[in-house]
Order: structure tokens, then C-alpha cells, then sequence
């Protein structure tokens, strides 16, 4: 089976917004920060169940690709891999 990439609206807003965030501070760690998580994004191709069920979903096709404090979400649909969310890990603070 030959699977491909499929990067939805909703995934590319939040990365491009988090990409322009970590430029802010260092356009040097963004371009890193990028090429890094595509490269990660990249090897789903060949081994889409290697991470794990989505802790967001109740549904074993939805996967959490963990890179850096970011999970990255995405659906193994048939022969695609639909990437459409990315959160940041945050710590709640208790007051």
C-alpha cells in the first residue's frame, strides 16, 4: 500500500502560527523547528501506526505524534495520513 500525506487547513493555520511565534524569538530555531516536524511527518509514510492512539479520540485510526512538546494529530485514512491538529504540551499552574 502506498500511503501519502495529506496536511488539512486546520493543521497548517496552527503550524504556520507557531512557526511566526518561534521566529519571533529566533528565525534560526523556526526553519529547524519545521524542517525537524516534517521530517518526523515524513517517516509516518512508511510506518503510520508507529505512534501512538490519540489520546484526544476515542478511535484507534486517529494517532499522536509526539515531537518537542507538540503532538501533532493525524487519521490514517485508507492510503493518507491526514494531518489536522497541533497543540502545544502546557502545565497548569495550580494558584
Amino acid at each position: 500500500m502506498n500511503m501519502h500525506i495529506e496536511f488539512k487547513e486546520s493543521f497548517l493555520k496552527r503550524f504556520e502560527s507557531q512557526l511566526r511565534f518561534i521566529a519571533n524569538d529566533s528565525p534560526k530555531n523556526a526553519l529547524k523547528f519545521k524542517n525537524e516536524l516534517l521530517a518526523q511527518i515524513r517517516l509516518l509514510v512508511s510506518h503510520p501506526l508507529k505512534c501512538r492512539k490519540s489520546i484526544y479520540f476515542e478511535d484507534e485510526s486517529i494517532r499522536d505524534l509526539v515531537h518537542k512538546g507538540y503532538t501533532i494529530v493525524y487519521r490514517i485514512h485508507e492510503n493518507k495520513i491526514e494531518i489536522f491538529g497541533l497543540t502545544k504540551y502546557q502545565e497548569h499552574i495550580a494558584d
